[in-house]
């Protein structure tokens, strides 16, 4: 195959069709053909190209040869939808969400409402895939969406990094863990001792806070809450202690039903916006939401 230009654009939007729905037979009916039309399509492209792009499974994933050409079907799909709309005054086609990857505690806390000022303004749906925020950029590298809230200012290649600002962490924990655990503040031998609860095993925010204050993570009984608003409860009712966003916190401390494990101590991190770098009206109106709402809700970056 010489240019991009010589694929066949109803063997792109098969392909696109199989990688969103996950297998051959959903994106059959997605696109309204028989499941061995939309086989003979995935065939030829690969024919075409000379490579395989699926790997046929329970749950179809892309070959790196599959992920570049998906991420240039769904490009030429949001292109060519607001292509139509400024050409007719009016939506062509029904809207696709657009698929964003977003780390759980922003989820939690700022970005639902940044989500839907875009989509009250542009009527275009959402799709969010939750991740850690050291780990969203594989979502873009795949192509699998268009932007992604992360920590990484580097930019993947073909993207624009926006920064979007601070998110702040208290290391919390209820009165009676503190006094039972902390008396004596934070040790090595405390922290060995004390459970923690962690989003899943690649939430580090603990070592880093630890690592701030010189201290080290010991192996220590650690509870896997993957939900922001159950490892607060999981603090609140004396489960363990955790690296909490300060504004799922705030009322409690003030409350006193939770008390900072290392009272002024806080750990920020920076949170960036990184998305396809194409002219689109839609990435642009999303940047736009969400840079609005992080600089209410975050600190400067």
């Amino acid at each position: 195959m010489s240019s991009a230009e010589a694929l066949d654009r109803a063997q792109l939007a098969t392909l696109v069709a199989v990688l969103r729905a996950g297998s051959f037979d959903r994106a059959a009916r997605l696109l309204h053909v028989t499941p061995s039309a939309v086989s003979q399509r995935i065939k030829q492209l690969e024919e075409h190209i000379g490579g395989v792009v699926v790997i046929r499974g329970a749950q179809t994933r892309a070959t790196t040869l599959g992920e570049a050409l998906y991420r240039h079907g769904l490009q030429l799909e949001l292109l060519e939808r607001e292509l139509g709309t400024a050409l007719s005054g009016a939506p062509t086609t029904p809207a696709t969400p657009v698929q964003i990857a977003v780390n759980a505690d922003s989820l939690a806390t700022w970005i639902t409402p940044a989500l839907a000022a875009f989509t009250r303004a542009t009527g275009t749906p959402i799709e969010v895939f939750v991740d850690d925020q050291d780990h969203t950029t594989s979502w873009l590298r795949s192509g699998r969406v268009l932007g992604a809230v992360t920590t990484e200012a580097r930019a993947v290649q073909g993207c624009r990094v926006d920064p979007l600002g601070v998110m702040s962490y208290r290391a919390n924990a209820s009165p009676a863990f503190v006094r039972r655990f902390f008396r004596g503040g934070l040790t090595p031998e405390n922290v060995a001792a004390a459970p923690l609860i962690a989003f899943d095993r690649k939430d580090l925010l603990h070592e880093q806070f630890l690592r701030a204050l010189g201290l080290q993570k010991a192996p220590v009984a650690t509870h896997f809450l993957p939900s922001p608003m159950a490892i607060v409860d999981g603090c609140l009712s004396g489960v363990g202690w955790s690296l909490n966003p300060e504004p799922l916190v705030a009322a409690h401390v003030a409350r006193k039903r939770l008390v900072d494990v290392v009272p002024g101590r806080s750990l920020g991190v920076e949170l960036y916006w990184q998305y396809w770098a194409i002219a689109s009206h839609t990435l642009e109106a999303l940047k736009e939401a969400l840079r609005d709402h992080a600089t209410r809700a975050l600190g400067a970056a």
